[in-house]
């Protein structure tokens, strides 16, 4: 299977190695994607390591994934509100992929954003 062309082994492949670079990083457990995501939240939100509700997780969350399909023109930045939170718009639908296809978009998703911050 081929996703944007690149095979899905290839991602794969970048994402247990981008796995294994955050686990080391933070000297912990290989992370899931929920993990991932909730770090991609919170290096968006730009406030810092801190406690954050269980709500405010889930929201970080959002924030990752509408940070990562904005990259492929799905979500546009509205701003930000009076605590500083950034705000997305749904620009435009996002297809009903297949499970696998959804896994390996987020995976490539997550692998282009962690290779652009670096």
């Amino acid at each position: 299977m081929y996703l944007y062309g690149m095979k899905a082994a290839d991602i794969n492949t970048k994402w247990k190695a981008l796995q294994e670079r955050i686990a080391a990083d933070f000297d912990s457990e290989i992370p899931d994607m929920k993990v991932i995501l909730f770090l991609i939240g919170v290096q968006e939100l730009g406030q810092g390591a801190r406690k954050f509700s269980k709500r405010q997780k889930e929201e970080l969350m959002h924030i990752a994934n509408c940070k990562l399909f904005s990259q492929m023109g799905f979500y546009e930045l509205e701003g930000l509100d009076k605590d500083g939170w950034p705000h997305w718009k749904l620009v435009d639908k996002i297809p009903n992929y297949t499970l696998l296809e959804q896994e390996l978009i987020m995976k490539s998703l997550i692998v282009d954003y962690f290779d652009a911050s670096l």
